[in-house]
């Protein structure tokens, strides 16, 4: 068995990042020198309030954005200054998105928003179906399948959100408030649901501004003014 050096075991280092953002004659900015690791199989969670930076340093961890400066590298490849279209097929292949508001497409059943991503990526046809209909069992949602969004609960409409995201076997799965917009029973089963993608090996970055919710990770990453405030393992103060 070939040994995992510490290098091997983290799936993302940043290194001093900046975000600057240029609006009119004014600069704001965002990011001010963030570093951090996070390792293979954590479940971490960002807190801060608004204006924090969380929201930035999130879409460049998602590679939605890029840093004014610093590195990024997720799996051991440097990010930070990758073209547009090598971003575009890290975020198809690498990361798992899951977002407040869904983005689920409304003429789409549940079965065909978690297929999207495979189709973008060239997959064949018995290849979607396979991966759709076991992403969709992993979250509960196999019998629903041929249900449209508007058919669906809130937290249904979320599962499916997650499928979608973890239909492509991603290294990442990132959550924006995944629970913000659900009622705090089916928030915790959204939880819960976290807790087992958890357990079969996936890695998960949560943004939140819910204490409660941040609670179930591994890992509390505190932002303020655009910097590492402090954190947090399991009650420990880091």
């Amino acid at each position: 068995m070939v040994p995992v050096t510490p290098a091997e075991q983290e799936i993302i280092l940043a290194i001093k990042l900046t975000k600057i953002y240029q609006l009119d004659r004014l600069q704001v900015q965002a990011l001010r020198g963030v570093s951090l690791t996070i390792t293979r199989n954590e479940f971490v969670a960002i807190m801060g309030p608004s204006g924090s930076g969380k929201s930035t340093l999130m879409n460049i961890l998602g590679c939605l954005d890029t840093p004014t400066s610093g590195e990024y590298y997720l799996n051991g490849r440097l990010v930070s200054s990758m073209t547009e279209d090598e971003l575009a097929y890290i975020r198809n292949k690498e990361i798992g998105f899951v977002f407040q508001v869904f983005n689920l497409l409304p003429r789409a059943n549940a079965f065909k928003n978690v297929e999207l991503p495979l189709i973008y990526a060239g997959a064949s046809k018995e290849e979607r179906e396979e991966k759709a209909r076991r992403a969709l069992e992993m979250v509960e949602m196999k019998d629903r399948m041929h249900h449209l969004p508007a058919e669906l609960s809130g937290g249904e409409r979320q599962r499916v959100a997650i499928a979608r995201a973890l239909v492509n076997d991603p290294s990442l799965l990132l959550a924006d408030e995944p629970t913000g917009n659900l009622d705090s029973r089916t928030g915790q089963e959204i939880l819960k649901l976290f807790h087992k993608i958890h357990e079969k090996g996936n890695t998960i970055i949560m943004v939140t501004h819910d204490r409660e919710v941040a609670n179930h990770a591994q890992r509390i990453i505190h932002i303020r003014d655009g910097q590492i405030e402090k954190e947090e393992r399991k009650g420990v103060w880091l």
